[in-house]
């Protein structure tokens, strides 16, 4: 599920301030640069749900709603989508804290969904527990 307001019933799994070395050649955020914080947010989840090590396997899908600017502080919240035997895809709902004419705004600035594969220490899927 993605939020359309930020979670008031939690904590994101990131948060981070996007910074003057985080842009590309033109000074806007490099869409990279959020990509790979949601992909950190994501594992976070993936590896409570898998009780243990997950790793990337497919970006589902990656929206890019708003801009960010240096200085904004991003939080990435983050929501089971589905839990399959060994993957687990998370659902990554990302917001801008920024000051708008002198007034602090939540601003809602990517949706993304990426899916997880547990695995063990031979580094080959693993069935992820029941709840």
């Amino acid at each position: 599920m993605y939020f359309e307001t930020p979670p008031g019933d939690r904590l994101p799994a990131i948060r981070t301030m996007a910074m003057p070395k985080d842009t590309n050649g033109l000074g806007d955020i490099f869409g990279g640069w959020l990509m790979s914080h949601a992909d950190m947010a994501g594992a976070v989840l993936g590896f409570q749900r898998a009780r243990g090590r997950v790793v990337t396997v497919s970006v589902n899908e990656f929206t890019f709603l708003r801009p960010v600017y240096v200085g904004d502080v991003v939080s990435f919240y983050t929501d089971v989508h589905k839990v399959g035997r060994t993957s687990v895809a998370i659902d990554i709902t990302m917001f801008s804290m920024r000051n708008t004419d002198g007034r602090e705004e939540q601003v809602r600035v990517a949706t993304a969904r990426i899916t997880y594969v547990h695995i063990g220490a031979d580094r080959l899927p693993r069935a992820i527990p029941a709840d």
